[in-house]
Order: structure tokens, then sequence, then C-alpha cells
């Protein structure tokens, strides 16, 4: 597991094409903070912390509407080959022409497209979501 970011959202998207209703995680800082931003937006419904084998792990369930995850597919954007960093004032250009969240790594932490816009920062885009 070399990109503990890519690791961490493959495992939700496969999940929810599994049709998995819980997904045990590894347990860093940052996908702590990027589940919680994916609970917000509503891909995931409960994020709780835990100790399964004397090692913390990252719960959470996937939100299902109608029996679909509403979650269904994810886009990759920075990987540790190469980094794509963005200003402020590309943010919504870009999420204009889809129907999509990014997440970003900003220096205020993790945030979507639309509140880095509205606080005029820019940083790292992790993924887009949808």
């Amino acid at each position: 597991m070399n990109h503990t970011i890519s690791d961490f959202i493959i495992r939700i998207k496969n999940a929810a094409r599994a049709r998995r209703r819980e997904i045990l995680a590894p347990y860093t800082r940052i996908t702590r903070e990027i589940a919680k931003v994916l609970e917000k937006e509503g891909f995931l419904e409960e994020v709780k912390e835990q100790i399964v084998d004397k090692k913390k792990m990252l719960s959470f369930k996937i939100r299902y509407k109608n029996r679909v995850p509403v979650l269904t597919d994810v886009k990759i954007i920075s990987k540790p080959s190469i980094r794509v960093y963005t200003p402020s004032k590309n943010i919504n250009a870009s999420q204009r022409k889809g129907m999509f969240i990014f997440v970003l790594s900003t220096s205020k932490g993790i945030l979507t497209g639309h509140e880095a816009e509205k606080k005029n920062l820019g940083g790292e885009v992790l993924f887009k979501v949808w």
C-alpha cells in the first residue's frame, strides 16, 4: 500500500459496487478527514473509529438510496507520481462541466471544491467523486 488516499477511496468504491453496507479501513488522520467530508456530502452515513486486533481502524457505512449506492464512481486525480494543484479560480469552471465533487487538500484541511472556492483556497486535487 503506497498511497493511502487512493487505497481508501478505491476500498469505498469497490464496497459500493459489491453492495456492502459497512467497511473497515486503516486509520490515518487524512482518511478520517476524507471520510468526514464524504459523510457531510451524503456519500457515507456513519463514520467512527474502532480498535480491531489492537489496531486503530475507521468504520463507516455506505449510503444507499432505493438499494442503489449514492457513490457511483471515483477518479483519483493526484497520485504519488503526479501531484495536481489548482488555484481557487479554476475549481468552479471544472466542476460545472459535470455532476461531481472535487475533494482537495488545502492549507485549511480537506475540503470539497465548493468549500475551497468559497474560502478562496487552492490546493492539491485529490479525487473527484460522483
